[in-house]
């Protein structure tokens, strides 16, 4: 069984930053890629950004390329999102994902979700 769990969400004014954490347990987890999604409201849930096993491959969406970054730390089984420069269309629910890239390097296949964490951008 795997279980993710997010953190750092909040409340944060239009040009600030946060970073949003998930600690990861479970045996396939340092084998996995890991990756953020996020949902806004009466929205589909959207791919973020994802990092590969090793952490030398990273991929993002186009909106949010060069203001985040993911990177993760294996030896605390911990992925970390850092948000720069955020805009209110950054506001949702941000969710942990574990799986496998797809072959479109656009998106995640998962097979884990976190139960996500809510970040909220005023303007």
């Amino acid at each position: 069984q795997v279980q993710l769990v997010e953190s750092g969400g909040g409340l944060v004014q239009a040009g600030g930053s946060l970073r949003l954490s998930c600690a990861a347990s479970g045996r396939t987890v340092s084998t996995a890629t890991m990756g953020w999604f996020r949902q806004a409201p009466g929205k589909e849930r959207d791919f973020v950004s994802a990092i590969s096993w090793s952490g030398g491959n990273t991929y993002y969406a186009d909106t949010v390329k060069g203001r985040f970054t993911i990177s993760k730390d294996n030896a605390k089984n911990t992925v970390y999102l850092q948000m720069n420069s955020l805009k209110p269309e950054d506001t949702a629910v941000y969710y942990c994902a574990a799986g496998y890239m797809a072959s479109t390097r656009q998106t995640m296949g998962v097979a884990y979700w976190g139960q996500g964490t809510q970040v909220t951008v005023s303007s």
